[in-house]
């Protein structure tokens, strides 16, 4: 809303300036900046700690009354909720009244039409008092200020000198984890990080919240002196491998990387693409047993992606062929199935099909929050369409972003793109390249933390690191390991991050992105 993007004639000023974009204040450099930066202001904990304040003068005690003009917070009356309303002002008469009062006694008049429309005019131009909903001070809100001078507390600018890596898990196995998911949230029946092989052997490893305030949900003083991720049992003791290998015949053309593979929010399914005959399948993570094959694409299925869950576990898939189209379709939480018809002998159709691209797609993000899909072929621009299959625009990358390779969305609308040989841009989800930067390692994941603000990176090198998202400011590099990175994740709370790694181990980082918020490193 500050850019007059479609050249609209706003006219001229009368110091003869043409009036176009909206002037900025000096401390933001673009629209954006003045956008992130007011919603930085606005979450940020100073006006958090003073939240109630606001309430109660707007809602609250201070609306009215001796505690209002105390406050200096008294308006006009007729702004105020009761005072008037024209809507019972029917009768034509009075609306129409020439224009003296009509006196019929010393107490009583006739309003006239000036009258009539002034009242209109106060309450069009200045608005009216919201209903005053609470007669006593509202409670001020819990704090990450007041709270961090807890003892134990893990929460907010607590300073926790933790060491960098939690944990090391080897898998008997030496083939690279080329798929993370650490879908860790503690309702939910088995906690997990699943994790996937080249060879596509899976592993349920289970997840123990270790990190956590005494008597917060998923604590345990069982679990408290647990390392988080305990090796699946029918993995370490190769006693079961056969419940967890992934047997059938995927084409031999494919690089099996993280792109194939998608696990439900509950872990209890996995997703594989790749087969030769055009499918994607839905494997049990339990029994390892085959309980879906989805056809709908005109060549091998390249990639997978899926969107953050609804209650209930349904969510959006989409798969991306060499035939360069993209299919959208629907999981199932209630019956796990793509589709919503367990009972039908059909193959489940896709809700929309997205074309544009001319080479085979390789990358895919989706949101379901924006209602939108993110799509990157082995060329040419990414592009972005609705889930309903509309295109809506191709992000063209500056020079030599010919070629992208992973493609990350947050639900504030950024989308961050990797293209071969190190290059990075950030798109506003209106097709503005709005940062770009390239870096020496070779690429093998990305991810952004929940809040959209923090972009991890990890690659051929073996080293992760932090970087500020809408600049790619870089604010963090862990140490480095002794292999490269094939794919992370994050757990739940934002605070362990998992990768898997070519030498067939997954390594835990401790990862706490408040350590980088600007209130913490200016302010606390």
């Amino acid at each position: 809303m500050f850019v007059n993007s479609n050249g609209y004639n706003l006219g001229v000023r009368e110091d003869e300036v043409v009036v176009n974009d909206v002037d900025l204040p000096p401390w933001a450099k673009k629209p954006e900046d003045f956008v992130r930066i007011n919603r930085m202001a606005l979450e940020s904990e100073f006006v958090s700690c003073q939240l109630h304040q606001w309430i109660d003068l707007i809602f609250g005690y201070k609306q009215r009354g001796p505690e209002a003009v105390r406050a200096l917070n008294v308006f006009h009356y007729l702004t105020y909720e009761g005072s008037v309303n024209l809507d019972s002002i029917t009768d034509p008469v009075l609306r129409e009244i020439p224009e003296a009062y009509f006196i019929t006694d010393p107490y009583t008049f006739l309003l006239t039409q000036d009258y009539i429309k002034a009242m209109e005019a106060q309450i069009q131009n200045f608005g009216q008092t919201p209903s005053q909903l609470l007669i006593e001070p509202h409670p001020p809100r819990s704090s990450a200020m007041h709270l961090c001078f807890l003892p134990q507390s893990p929460l907010m600018f607590k300073d926790q000198m933790q060491q960098d890596v939690i944990m090391v898990l080897k898998f008997p196995s030496n083939s690279p984890v080329t798929h993370v998911a650490a879908n860790t949230l503690p309702h939910l029946t088995i906690p997990a990080v699943v994790t996937v092989t080249c060879s596509r052997l899976f592993a349920v490893n289970r997840w123990h919240n270790t990190v956590g305030l005494r008597g917060a949900p998923g604590y345990s003083l069982d679990q408290a002196h647990h390392l988080p991720i305990e090796m699946d049992p029918l993995i370490a003791n190769n006693s079961g491998v056969n419940k967890r290998q992934i047997t059938d015949l995927v084409d031999q053309s494919i690089q099996i990387n993280a792109h194939c593979f998608v696990v439900t929010a509950d872990n209890r399914y996995i997703l594989i693409c790749g087969f030769w005959d055009k499918s994607f399948r839905v494997y049990s993570t339990e029994t390892g047993k085959l309980t879906q094959i989805v056809f709908g694409h005109w060549d091998v299925v390249t990639c997978l992606a899926r969107s953050e869950s609804y209650i209930g576990g349904d969510c959006y898939i989409v798969s991306g062929s060499r035939d360069a189209t993209l299919l959208l379709w629907y999981w199932s939480g209630r019956h796990h199935i793509i589709g919503d018809n367990p009972n039908s002998s059909d193959y489940p159709a896709p809700r929309a099909v997205l074309t544009g691209h001319d080479h085979e797609v390789i990358c895919v993000s989706v949101c379901a929050e924006l209602g939108l899909v993110i799509s990157g072929a082995k060329e040419g621009p990414c592009l972005v369409h609705t889930i309903t299959g509309d295109l809506l625009r191709a992000l063209e990358g500056p020079e030599n972003c010919l070629f992208p390779r992973l493609i990350s969305v947050s639900s504030e609308g950024h989308c961050i793109i990797y293209y071969e040989r190190g290059r990075f841009s950030n798109f506003s989800i209106n097709g503005k390249l709005l940062a770009q930067m390239e870096i020496n390692d070779s690429t093998r994941a990305i991810l952004l933390s929940s809040d959209g603000q923090n972009l991890v990176t990890g690659g051929d090198n073996g080293v992760v690191e932090v970087w500020q998202a809408c600049d790619f400011k870089q604010l963090y590099i862990y140490p480095g390991c002794d292999a490269g990175i094939r794919a992370m994740d994050l757990s739940h709370d934002q605070r362990t991050l998992i990768t898997g790694m070519a030498s067939g181990s997954i390594v835990a980082f401790n990862i706490d992105f408040n350590r980088w918020h600007y209130e913490h490193q200016n302010r606390y």
